[in-house]
């Protein structure tokens, strides 16, 4: 079972309805017990870092995220579900992030003509072909992004894909059960659904 969390701040059914048209067994939850007893779990996202963390504070869904990742359960961040793995961000000084991963979360600068938030189709670097999720899809396939902010890891040994706008940044992240996404695999078309396909056979 996929426990899919819903504390307000993410595209819950759009993933929802992706990971099911592949045959996984999905349940959209706010629940510590629900989220304890599932195989996988997906944290999406889309938002502000702050808010975020005080929706997961207020549902008392820390502990719960916290056990079911140390536990070397199978856990997916999506985009600022990503991000709020790190330990703090620049969106929010104040506000710390949950601090699994080591490294901060910084926004785009508005230089070189670019345009933050960073909105469309732009592709994947591949840096470590030996990621899971990346089993069989290309160097440089095109995925959909929507974001102003990306995680700067402190280990870039995490680092399994960077993309281009304006720097490198982290695109696809994976720590031995921890994997991240900084795109929305669910918007992103073949490619999404074969990197969630890759996830669901995890």
């Amino acid at each position: 079972m996929i426990a899919i969390i819903d504390y307000g701040m993410g595209n819950i059914h759009s993933v929802q309805k992706a990971l099911e048209s592949m045959g996984a067994k999905t349940i959209v939850t706010n629940k510590p017990d629900e989220i304890k007893a599932s195989d996988k779990v997906v944290l999406p996202g889309v938002g502000a870092f702050n808010d975020a963390m005080q929706e997961l504070k207020t549902q008392n869904l820390i502990s719960a995220l916290n056990e079911h990742i140390k536990s070397k359960k199978i856990f997916l961040g999506i985009c600022l579900g990503m991000q709020l793995l790190f330990e703090k961000s620049e969106e929010a000084r104040k506000s710390k992030g949950l601090g699994i991963l080591k490294g901060i979360v910084k926004r785009f600068e508005n230089k070189d003509n670019l345009k933050v938030p960073h909105m469309g189709w732009n592709q994947l670097k591949v840096k470590n072909s030996a990621c899971p999720l990346l089993k069989g899809v290309a160097d440089n396939s095109y995925v959909y992004f929507c974001h102003s902010y990306y995680p700067q890891p402190k280990n870039e040994g995490i680092i399994a894909t960077t993309t281009d706008y304006g720097i490198d940044f982290t695109s696809v992240l994976w720590q031995d059960n921890i994997y991240g996404v900084q795109f929305h695999p669910e918007k992103s078309q073949q490619v999404g659904l074969k990197i969630l396909r890759n996830f669901v056979n995890l």
